[in-house]
């Protein structure tokens, strides 16, 4: 039996090892007190307030330890906290669906939307989160005078929320941004690995994310730091080029392959190039061609471009796919983002979703850079507010 046990742990110390030296961080995932001052700091730009009634809605397969982080946090400023449970929903499509921003979890049921419709602040800490929740448009119509407001946590070990703590001065500039989104009339997107891709912003709906939410009827999630635009049917054409180092974050996975993507009316009808992530691609798309008997999951979104000087492209090299959702590579500052599958203002609805973050892209609005070769241009943002 001591054999056994000796065999055990020296398995057990090699298998460490090996991680150690593959550059795997096995963080542990329990309370911390500066992870919950991260949280304090947090709600508090969202203006938590003494005997606030809060919301958590969470699932089974919620991350514990930022549901108990959150509720701790909202205690310790005197919020009146109650929590929502609900089972995480059974698979109903062909492939694991991730990065969709539109959680299944509440199924329609009426008593859970009631309940949330007469919070004060709604913690999201679903899984997938409420983005695009086809419950949330009735949730923030509220009830009993109340209007709500909602925050989603993303799905992240609470190392990475630390990171991305939010910066006030972020709503100014996301702000601007969105102003010029709304006023501009097209969007073009080049960059030398071969992207040219033309967008026509009319009718489009420009939404923008700053981290944190402190008036009835908002949303935002954390971290943030992104602007965007839904645009209407047949607004989008022309060729987006993935290179080495871009990613997919529905995959958590950096691009080592170039990809090519022609787009018609919205929709990529080719996927050209060689190796992995190429085929990757092709696979996941058909998968829900074959499922849904259409190809909406392979038309556009939304389209936009990161803010956030605090958010990383790298950030997802330094930890496992477990603890990394990728929201922050969906903000890092310059990034243009490229997004495929359901879009509401262009009538389409699929659960096939992809979230491309693209570097070295230059994105002019009306023929005006706004970010030129990955890099936001200086003063762009920060001047309209003037």
């Amino acid at each position: 039996m001591k054999f056994h046990i000796n065999l055990l742990e020296e398995f057990g110390a090699h298998l460490l090892t090996g991680l150690v030296s593959q550059g795997v961080e096995m963080l542990i995932e329990q309370i911390e007190h500066r992870w919950l001052v991260a949280f304090e700091r947090t709600f508090a730009l969202c203006k938590v307030q003494p005997n606030e009634v809060v919301a958590l809605l969470t699932e089974s397969q919620s991350r514990r330890v930022n549901v108990d982080l959150a509720r701790l946090a909202l205690q310790q400023m005197g919020a009146k906290v109650f929590e929502v449970c609900l089972p995480t929903p059974a698979l109903s499509a062909p492939a694991p669906i991730r990065s969709t921003g539109a959680t299944d979890v509440i199924q329609h049921l009426a008593p859970v939307v009631a309940a949330l419709q007469r919070a004060h602040l709604i913690i999201d800490c679903t899984v997938e989160g409420m983005l695009h929740a086809p419950e949330l448009p009735t949730i923030l119509k509220g009830a009993d005078g109340v209007v709500p407001r909602l925050f989603m946590i993303s799905n992240e070990h609470p190392e990475i929320l630390e990171r991305t703590v939010p910066n006030p001065a972020l709503e100014g500039v996301v702000r601007n941004a969105m102003k010029k989104l709304r006023s501009a009339q097209h969007m073009h997107v080049t960059s030398k690995a071969g992207t040219d891709l033309n967008i026509k912003l009319k009718s489009a709906v420009v939404g923008g994310v700053w981290g944190f939410c402190s008036k009835p009827g908002m949303v935002s999630h954390w971290p943030g730091g992104l602007a965007l635009a839904f645009p209407a049917a047949g607004s989008v054409n022309g060729t987006l080029v993935m290179a080495p180092g871009d990613v997919n974050l529905t995959f958590k996975r950096y691009v080592r392959d170039t990809i090519h993507l022609t787009i018609e009316n919205d929709t990529i009808v080719r996927i050209e190039g060689q190796g992995v992530d190429v085929d990757m691609m092709r696979s996941y798309y058909q998968a829900w061609i074959d499922k849904e008997g259409h190809r909406d999951a392979c038309a556009v979104s939304h389209v936009g471009f990161g803010l956030n000087p605090a958010a990383r492209w790298d950030a997802m090299t330094f930890y496992d796919k477990r603890d990394c959702n990728g929201t922050e590579l969906r903000a890092f500052a310059g990034n243009f983002l490229y997004s495929t599958g359901a879009n509401e203002v262009a009538g389409r609805h699929t659960l096939g979703h992809f979230d491309l973050p693209m570097r070295h892209c230059s994105i002019a609005l009306d023929g005006q850079l706004v970010v030129q070769e990955g890099e936001l241009v200086k003063g762009v943002f920060e001047s309209a507010a003037s």
